[in-house]
C-alpha cells in the first residue's frame, strides 16, 4: 500500500508522518529528497538553468537555491518549467525508494508532500490519501512559533497553498480518503494517528477502510 500524507503549513503533517514512522511505516520526505536530488542527479543544475533561460548555479556548478527560489517565486512560467524537469526525477526517486522498501519487507509506505492534491502528476502513485488539517489561524500561529518569524512572512508562504487554505477554511472538500483534524494537543493527535494507523493496517489486510 502506498499512502500520501499532505497538509498545509502548520497543519502538523510532518508530525503525523513522524508518529506513523515510529510505528514502523517508512516515510519519504519529498522536500528533503528533492533538495538532495538537486545535488546528486548528474547534469540537473545545467538542465534547469537551460530551461529557465538563466543561470541558477553557484560558482561550483551546483544549484544556488536562493537564486532559484527568487527566479520562480513570481514567475508561474518559470515554476512550471522547473516542475517539468524536477518532478520526473522525484517520481523516479520515489518509485526506486518504494521498491526497496517493499523488497525489504514493508507493507505500507508513505510519501509526505504538501503538493500532492494540486499536482496530478503524482496522484496515480497512491492507494489512499490522508489530509492533515487545522484552522488557518491555528496553522499560522504554529508556523510563526516554529520558525521564529512574523505573520506576514508565513502568510506569504501560505499564499502558495491555495487549495489547502480553502480546505482549512471549509471552502473546498479535499479529494482524500481520510482527514485528521489537528486542532488540539499532542496527546489528542497521538490518539487520532493511532486510530488511523489501525484503519490502514485493516485496509491493507482486508481491503476495507
Amino acid at each position: 500500500m502506498t499512502l500520501a500524507v499532505t497538509g498545509g503549513i502548520g497543519s502538523g503533517k510532518s508530525l503525523v508522518c513522524s508518529m506513523l514512522g515510529r510505528k514502523g511505516i517508512p516515510v519519504y520526505d519529498s522536500d528533503s529528497r528533492t533538495k538532495a536530488l538537486y545535488d546528486t542527479v548528474p547534469g540537473l543544475p545545467d538542465r534547469i538553468s537551460m530551461s529557465l533561460g538563466m543561470d541558477v548555479r553557484d560558482g561550483g556548478g551546483r544549484i544556488d537555491r536562493k537564486k532559484l527560489a527568487s527566479a520562480v517565486f513570481s514567475s508561474p512560467k518559470m515554476l512550471e518549467a522547473l516542475e517539468g524537469i524536477v518532478y520526473p526525477e522525484v517520481r523516479k526517486d520515489f518509485e526506486d525508494w518504494r521498491k526497496e522498501c517493499f523488497e525489504a519487507g514493508a507493507d505500507i509506505v508513505i510519501m509526505e508532500s504538501a503538493l500532492i492534491l494540486e499536482k496530478p502528476f503524482f496522484l496515480d502513485l497512491f492507494d489512499r490519501i490522508l489530509v492533515v488539517d487545522a484552522p488557518v489561524e491555528i496553522r499560522l500561529g504554529r508556523a510563526v512559533r516554529r520558525d521564529g518569524t512574523d505573520r506576514d512572512s508565513v502568510l506569504a508562504r501560505m499564499a502558495g497553498q491555495r487549495l489547502l487554505n480553502e480546505i482549512s477554511e471549509g471552502r473546498a472538500v479535499p479529494v482524500a480518503d481520510y482527514i485528521i483534524l489537528n486542532d488540539g494537543d499532542i496527546a489528542g493527535l497521538e490518539k487520532k494517528v493511532t486510530e488511523f494507523y489501525h484503519k490502514i493496517i485493516e485496509y491493507n489486510e482486508n481491503g476495507s477502510f
